[in-house]
């Protein structure tokens, strides 16, 4: 009933940039959050930044200054910029929205399916 769809994930060599895209849609009344999470090989998946429908952000302190998250309200689509990329930020990137599908029901949580990003020389 609602998709994330994740895309931008490659691989890049150290110090490159990479943008992630992730678009939600299907039976979407409102969107409190979008964020993306990531999980490296052998560990948990961890948030890596988060904004709010009022554009309040919020950043892992090992992305600040070197990662930028942003969305477009209109399209229901949050992107995340990294740049300064290092090969401990290798991992599945993962999607999650906070929305809800009518006015007066639950807070829901949606994730997408997640992308890859491979920081290697």
């Amino acid at each position: 009933q609602v998709q994330l769809v994740e895309s931008g994930g490659g691989l890049v060599q150290p110090g490159g940039s990479l943008r992630l895209s992730c678009a939600a849609s299907g039976s979407i009344f409102s969107i409190n959050a979008m964020g993306w999470f990531r999980q490296a090989p052998g560990k948990q998946r961890e948030l890596v930044a988060t904004i709010t429908s009022g554009g309040s952000t919020n950043y892992a302190e090992s992305v600040k200054g070197r990662f930028t998250i942003s969305r477009d309200g209109a399209k229901n689509t949050v992107f995340l910029q990294m740049n300064s990329l290092k090969p401990e930020d290798t991992a599945v990137y993962y999607c999650n929205t906070e929305m809800k599908m009518r006015p007066l029901g639950p807070l829901l949580g949606v994730w997408g399916r997640g992308t890859l990003v491979t920081v290697s020389s």
